[in-house]
C-alpha cells in the first residue's frame, strides 16, 4: 500500500458543473490510491481568483503535505479571462515556492465549455484524477530529496 498523507483541495464554485466533476475525479483517485476521507480536506471558494489565498492559508497551517487547486476558467467575451488565469497560476506557483509544498494546478483554462468537459472525463482524460496523481508523485519526490 502506498504512503498516504493529509491533503487539501481548494475548489472554485464558479463553473460548478465542471469543477464538481474535477473534485469527484480527484477524490475518487485519492481513494483508489488508499487515502481515507479523514485525510482529504475540501474547501470551496467563490471563484478561481480566490484559490491562492485559501491555498496559502492551508499551506501555512502545515497540516497538509500537498494542496490541489481545482477550478475552471472558460474564456468569455472580455479580457477578464487572461487576468484570472495569470493571477491564479502565479498565485499557486508563489505558494508552492514560498511554502516548499506541492500546490498542484488543476485549474482548467479553456476556450469554451466543450473543451472543459473534454477534460473532466471526456476525450482528453480527467484532469481531476491527474491532479491527484501529481500531488502524490510530487510529495514522494520531495520526500526523497530530503
Amino acid at each position: 500500500m502506498e504512503k498516504t498523507f493529509p491533503i487539501a483541495l481548494v475548489v472554485s464554485r464558479f463553473n460548478e458543473e465542471v469543477t464538481s466533476r474535477l473534485v469527484q475525479g480527484a477524490v475518487d483517485r485519492l481513494r483508489e490510491r488508499g487515502f481515507t476521507e479523514e485525510q482529504i480536506k475540501t474547501v470551496y471558494v467563490p471563484g478561481a481568483v480566490e484559490i491562492p489565498l485559501v491555498a496559502q492559508r492551508l499551506a501555512r497551517s502545515k497540516r497538509y503535505q500537498a494542496i490541489i487547486a481545482l477550478g475552471a476558467v472558460i474564456r468569455g467575451e472580455t479580457t477578464h479571462y487572461d487576468y484570472v488565469c495569470e493571477q491564479v497560476s502565479q498565485g499557486c506557483q508563489k505558494i508552492a515556492l514560498e511554502c516548499d509544498l506541492p500546490v498542484i494546478f488543476g485549474v482548467l483554462t479553456t476556450e469554451n465549455d466543450a473543451q472543459a468537459f473534454d477534460r473532466v472525463g471526456g476525450q482528453h482524460g480527467h484532469k481531476g484524477r491527474d491532479a491527484a496523481d501529481s500531488a502524490i508523485e510530487m510529495t514522494a519526490l520531495l520526500a526523497s530529496l530530503d
